[in-house]
């Protein structure tokens, strides 16, 4: 939906619509040379020619503080962007867009990218059999696969000239963004922060919840005694989540005089503790104010 897509993006978007000919997402896809689209309407990548067209939405294209634009794209076949797992079928046009991808990445080559909005927020669009195409157009820039990691399961695309690549903050946002599993450091890094392991975190419960069909909106930078509101499909607030996480077993960790005040006031405020958040064994428990004394490592000093 236009509300989730970048301001500078959407401008860019528009100006192409609205600059030519208006064509609907079908005669789009025919500029380019991919044959017979209405037959591959439901695919989301194309083999035109020699070259590779990528559906990308616009909803989760990230803009780095220098303004270069990128994508995080999952190499996670199982789980759909929203969270949940996918359905065969879904699995299998997953796959098929994966290696197109790839395909373009091995041959060296630039990928089309076709930038587009849809009529229900990206999560949905698996799941939502209502999902249309909003708006789609043809990026007059180049992109290409700038990373392909299968380890840490994720590729990363880049709008203009290669050699660049976003930095690990970066890209840690744009997963948390776009519900993607979290973009973990890789091996040998020396060890993951506390920002990223608090980041994963998010990213985690943030697909937790979007699997029961809820949204989780991160609140850090308000500073209101907790980082994340989950609320219902009609925006009304069900839980306000001060997130606790940690790469391993939980260790000590003490609330922020903000959080303090916020367990003071009671419901919906709750304590969410998340433990292995960067790993594949990742869970949690909400605790009430009045269990505050439950959570292992609460009141205890951070391990150093």
């Amino acid at each position: 939906m236009e509300k989730e897509v970048e301001p500078v993006v959407l401008a860019a978007i528009n100006n192409t619509r609205l600059s030519g000919v208006l064509r609907t997402p079908l005669e789009v896809l025919g500029r380019l040379g991919v044959p017979d689209p209405r037959q591959k309407a439901y695919e989301h990548a194309w083999l035109a020619g020699d070259s590779v067209v990528a559906a990308l939405w616009a909803e989760f294209v990230s803009v780095d503080a220098s303004g270069r634009w990128f994508y995080v794209e999952s190499l996670d076949l199982r789980y759909r962007i929203g969270g949940g797992e996918r359905t065969a079928l879904q699995v299998q046009r997953a796959k098929d867009r994966l290696t197109l991808l790839k395909r373009s990445l091995d041959a060296g080559q630039g990928l089309r990218a076709v930038l587009q909005t849809n009529r229900v927020a990206v999560k949905d669009m698996e799941i939502d059999k209502a999902a249309k195409v909003s708006v789609r157009v043809a990026d007059d820039q180049e992109w290409h696969v700038a990373t392909w990691d299968p380890v840490r399961k994720v590729a990363v695309l880049v709008r203009g000239e290669r050699g660049w690549l976003p930095d690990e903050d970066a890209l840690q946002a744009a997963g948390l963004r776009g519900n993607l599993p979290p973009v973990a450091a890789p091996a040998g890094a020396g060890g993951s922060s506390a920002d990223q392991v608090q980041v994963a975190a998010m990213a985690y419960l943030t697909r937790h919840f979007a699997g029961y069909g809820y949204k989780a909106d991160d609140v850090r930078d308000q500073h209101l005694g907790h980082d994340l509101v989950v609320s219902d499909k009609k925006g009304a607030t069900l839980l306000k989540l001060a997130v606790k996480g940690s790469s391993g077993p939980m260790t000590g960790f003490q609330l922020t005089d903000a959080e303090r005040l916020g367990a003071q006031q009671g419901d919906p405020w709750r304590l969410a503790v998340v433990t292995d958040a960067q790993g594949p064994t990742a869970q949690h428990k909400l605790y009430k104010p009045t269990e505050l004394n439950n959570a292992p490592g609460f009141g205890q000093p951070p391990a150093a």
